[in-house]
């Protein structure tokens, strides 16, 4: 789907019967870079009285799933990002963006789809890394240490939700008991799936370490899945959304912390990048975290692992939806050999 071919008047009478217009038209205004799973576009709806607003719509792309299914219930990822969103929205503490509604009947679109309201704000980038350009470079010292800290905060905040109060419990399989053997489990199985009986020395080694070395957790909650600076919308060094909840799961907070804290390692390290001035290293950001949440800190080295595996894992996946489609040849190496496995071997290096 693209805004080419996008159904411009469906949408528009889908939105309009929704926010009480008879005749609202919609414009494309483009899309943002970046993702792997769900296609996102930006639109302004105009009607009849003059006025125009903002949205975003998301829409279930054709292709398979990024993230391995998480529920007995089979439903489009999209789906899967609303209903947490929702509920989030709902029941949460946390900035998510004010949703029009979300729409399963593929024949008006031709694929399920949610609008939400736009937010306005800045995203840092991530292709050249934030820490090389874009706002964040031009902050002041001290808003870039606010930056991080109030996304960790948010982070922690996420964590502090109730189960109960959110009704998120279909996220876990029947009969699975959730937490980070689960989590592993079912990753590990994905990744060997998608390996197709190529090997991946690296991968390998990867699980026998964090099956070894992964700690018992003091609990489990809602995880966002893919917390990270890019994908929060900011206004100057305050959060003002958290987006992309595809790969929501429940599982213990570390889950997320390492995961933040590997992608921290992608932006600096790894991109050959020396930290700016007031831009937090990953241990203060690990004691920023445990700050906020209200807990004793401890060592996420197993969690970071674990993130950069599947992190390996998000990377053959995608490679192999673009063989599929004929972007990529068969002979391709490149499912082993690229970012996310020289993540992967830096941080496992660590482990020895």
């Amino acid at each position: 789907m693209t805004e080419e071919v996008l159904d411009t008047e469906a949408l528009g009478k889908w939105i309009g019967d929704r926010i009480g217009s008879s005749s609202t038209t919609v414009e494309i205004d483009g899309r943002p870079s970046g993702g792997f799973s769900a296609e996102t576009l930006l639109l302004t709806a105009g009607t009849a009285d003059g006025a125009h607003r903002r949205f975003v719509v998301r829409l279930e792309t054709p292709e398979p799933a990024v993230y391995p299914t998480q529920s007995d219930l089979v439903m489009p990822e999209i789906e899967i990002q609303y209903r947490v969103m929702d509920a989030l929205r709902r029941n949460g503490g946390v900035p998510i963006a004010e949703l029009l509604g979300y729409e399963s009947d593929d024949r008006i679109l031709g694929t399920p789809f949610f609008v939400m309201h736009h937010v306005n704000g800045v995203v840092p980038i991530e292709s050249p890394p934030y820490s090389a350009e874009g706002f964040f470079t031009e902050m002041s010292a001290e808003q870039r240490t606010s930056l991080i800290n109030n996304g960790l905060q948010q982070l922690a905040k996420l964590h502090s939700i109730p189960l109960t109060a959110i009704d998120l419990d279909w996220l876990v399989p029947a009969g699975r008991t959730p937490g980070s053997r689960h989590l592993m489990n079912l990753w590990r199985s994905f990744g060997d799936d998608e390996l197709r009986g190529r090997s991946h020395p690296l991968l390998a080694s990867a699980w026998e370490t964090i099956a070894a070395k992964l700690p018992p957790e003091e609990s489990t909650g809602l995880c966002w899945g893919d917390p990270r600076p890019g994908n929060i919308i900011w206004n100057d060094a305050s959060p003002a959304c958290l987006t992309d909840f595809e790969a929501a799961c429940i599982g213990p907070p570390e889950f997320d912390l390492g995961w933040w804290l590997m992608f921290d390692r992608t932006m600096h390290e790894l991109a050959g990048l020396d930290r700016l001035d007031g831009d937090p290293t990953r241990d203060e950001q690990r004691a920023m975290y445990f700050q906020h949440a209200g807990r004793q800190e401890i060592d996420t080295a197993a969690h970071e692992l674990f993130a950069a595996a599947r992190y390996c894992v998000i990377v053959v996946r995608v490679m192999n939806r673009l063989e599929q489609r004929g972007l990529l040849p068969a002979d391709s190496m490149v499912w082993r050999d690229n970012p996310a496995s020289q993540c992967l071997a830096m941080i496992l290096d660590e482990h020895e």
